[in-house]
């Protein structure tokens, strides 16, 4: 299936399977995490071990000084947990187009992490919060009891910041399947939860991405457990849409890891695809020009079906114009 992708994607142009451009720099700073979900693909937890030090935050500012216009998506586990954090970004917006932090909402209400609504505010920082549903019943049974609650106080204290209301505050939320299956179209399910947050909490948001789940990780040991995989990859498969292949987001963009490792997407990365050059050496933040400079293909796999299917999956959404 490996090669049935790779083959897909050159059928429609060759030129697709190789990285266009490094437009969007996503920085994982580790996978700790104040959650432990079902579907995380990089296994984020309270006992993530994994944390970018300062070090490595510093070659990567060192790389948008010479990038400048680059937007940097930070992620994790938990980005917030990073004793780093602040440090980060007060470097990186001073070159960087645009900077976005993923984060899970409750974060924001963990002791200690009070800071965090009004900080983010005052550096104009653009928020993409997960929220997989706007009912409570299917966001707790996805990331564990009491969790929408927390989400929809989250999303209160943000909106009376100005997120999602004033210009210069974006907020954006993610909306993943629950299960094995693949998200309704993404302006349909925008208007929905729009309506249902506004009338029923009086929530606002600017737009809602809809990414579908990688069968790996947690969820693709779920899968597993209960006999779905190969129905679930097979799912992907037949759900194959070409008009998203030009648009996939590992042709724009990378992910590097908490030791500066880089990776074409954040499913490779916790994988442990990084991406090599043509002397076989790692490609790291300090040698991150090769990929531009040899003309490096894309390394893909099984689980890139799920970027392609329907109307395509990117961190940013969904990929059909």
């Amino acid at each position: 299936m490996t090669v049935e992708f790779r083959k897909k994607i050159e059928s429609i142009d060759p030129k697709l399977i190789t990285i266009e451009t490094i437009r969007t720099l996503q920085v994982n700073l580790g996978n700790m995490c104040n959650q432990k979900c079902e579907h995380c693909h990089v296994q984020a937890g309270p006992n993530g071990k994994k944390i970018m030090p300062k070090k490595v935050m510093n070659k990567i500012i060192d790389f948008l000084k010479k990038h400048k216009g680059t937007i940097v998506d930070i992620t994790g586990g938990s980005p917030e947990l990073n004793p780093d954090f602040k440090y980060f970004i007060k470097q990186a917006e001073k070159i960087a187009e645009k900077i976005m932090v993923r984060t899970n909402l409750t974060i924001l209400l963990e002791p200690g992490m009070e800071w965090i609504p009004k900080w983010c505010a005052k550096h104009k920082i653009t928020l993409i919060a997960s929220l997989p549903c706007y009912t409570g019943e299917n966001v707790d049974k996805q990331r564990g009891k009491g969790i929408f609650e927390k989400s929809i106080k989250s999303l209160k204290i943000l909106n009376e910041l100005g997120y999602g209301k004033k210009d210069g505050l974006q907020l954006n939320l993610v909306y993943n399947p629950g299960a094995d299956f693949l998200p309704s179209p993404q302006q349909q399910l925008q208007n929905d939860y729009k309506k249902h947050l506004s009338e029923d909490y009086g929530v606002y948001f600017n737009n809602l991405f809809t990414i579908t789940n990688a069968p790996i990780g947690r969820f693709k040991q779920y899968l597993k457990a209960n006999g779905q995989l190969k129905q679930y990859q097979k799912l992907l498969i037949e759900n194959f849409n070409p008009n998203t292949a030009k648009n996939i987001m590992c042709r724009n963009m990378v992910s590097v890891d908490y030791r500066g490792i880089i990776y074409n997407c954040d499913f490779n990365q916790a994988l442990g695809l990084d991406i090599i050059n043509k002397k076989g050496q790692n490609i790291t933040i300090e040698n991150a020009n090769d990929i531009l400079e040899e003309n490096l293909e894309i390394i893909t796999g099984d689980h890139c079906f799920c970027c392609t299917a329907g109307e395509g999956s990117s961190c940013t959404g969904s990929l059909v114009e």
